[in-house]
């Protein structure tokens, strides 16, 4: 009988459990987007998870969203990788790097140029900025002819993500960032190859997928979708066609998983995980909303057709979450202030359990 503690066959890696730990940014990145030892720290003591989805990570420098975020596309941010997955594989652990542009989701004051988007539609609701939240600003629309190098930026990044160290990729395709951006209906309302209907909304999630398992392989590339979610400002319409069409196009050019999140009805997430055949990651309760993943919860989506359950807040107030939600203790509370306040207090301070052998 399979159950959270089940071990499961991702690609070329073997997890000795189904948990992971969901992508959440933390904000706690050095100047020049480097990870820093702290970084390290907070990973390896989370190790013990089926598989760690790292904090989103900037491509290119056009491609960062908040300040304080880590990046892959310098020599500097790579070499600091490797502490971090260095540490993480020596305490038995298993790495992948989220890869994200925030597209239009940033500000001038953070990449010091104007963010761009499918189109010149600005995000709804206030950035992060260095000197605090600011209202999102209109973004440059891409040229047609600048799409495509868009789309390589996460293949780029995907082949340092291996060269420092990480066992894979995912691409962050959720959540209003740049592949949710010309997923929409209302933030993409281009007119040429990459806008329009669903065959042409869905080019620019595809090509950069392709791009990255071509660079890296399929087994290291996976994917997270958000569908019909309503993440700054950002909306799809026809979310069971939209997704259908875009999963298949997934299957298609070898992607390794897919990891959605419980943003639209469970209908359509059963349906959606009908038409995909591969590997899927649930994240089974709406991020960032009221309610906090749970044992139930994993055990319900695992029955439902699942094959691994993502863990967000769980997982910062609990770095031993796999031997709690094992042993059946309570899950300690997560200090909502110091998600994204820098140091290290709410980073490195939470306590594991005393286990008795």
């Amino acid at each position: 009988m399979t159950t959270l503690f089940s071990s499961y066959r991702l690609g070329d890696l073997t997890l000795p459990n189904r948990t992971v730990m969901a992508p959440m940014t933390r904000v706690r990145a050095a100047a020049g987007g480097l990870a820093t030892p702290s970084m390290a720290a907070y990973y390896a003591q989370r190790a013990s998870a089926g598989l760690i989805v790292t904090e989103g990570v900037q491509p290119n420098a056009i491609g960062q969203s908040n300040p304080g975020t880590p990046g892959l596309h310098t020599d500097a941010q790579v070499a600091s990788w490797r502490e971090v997955t260095g540490a993480v594989h020596a305490n038995g652990g298993r790495l992948f790097a989220q890869i994200m542009h925030g597209g239009r989701v940033s500000h001038p004051d953070t990449i010091g140029t104007q963010p761009i988007g499918p189109s010149a539609v600005a995000a709804v609701g206030d950035v992060f900025t260095p000197t605090g939240p600011q209202p999102a600003p209109v973004p440059r629309a891409l040229e047609t002819a600048e799409v495509p190098e868009q789309a390589r930026s996460y293949a780029d990044a995907a082949r340092r993500a291996v060269d420092a160290g990480f066992d894979g990729v995912e691409l962050h395709g959720a959540n209003g960032y740049l592949i949710s951006q010309f997923l929409s209906s209302n933030a993409n309302l281009r007119t040429d190859g990459y806008g329009g209907p669903i065959a042409h909304r869905i080019r620019f999630a595809v090509e950069a997928a392709a791009a990255t398992v071509e660079a890296v392989g399929g087994d290291r590339t996976g994917i997270r979708l958000s569908p019909g979610a309503d993440f700054w400002g950002v909306r799809d319409t026809d979310v069971p066609e939209l997704y259908t069409a875009l999963l298949s196009e997934l299957a298609r050019v070898g992607v390794g998983y897919v990891h959605l999140e419980a943003t639209a009805d469970e209908e359509v997430l059963i349906a959606l995980r009908r038409a995909w055949s591969g590997p899927l990651i649930m994240n089974p309760v709406l991020p960032m909303g009221p309610k906090q993943t749970g044992r139930d919860d994993a055990d319900r989506w695992l029955g439902l057709g699942a094959d691994l359950i993502s863990f967000g807040r769980a997982f910062i107030a609990n770095p031993d979450l796999v031997e709690r939600l094992r042993a059946g203790l309570p899950i300690a509370p997560v200090d909502e202030a110091t998600y994204y306040q820098g140091g290290d207090a709410g980073y490195l301070t939470y306590a594991a359990h005393q286990y008795t052998v």
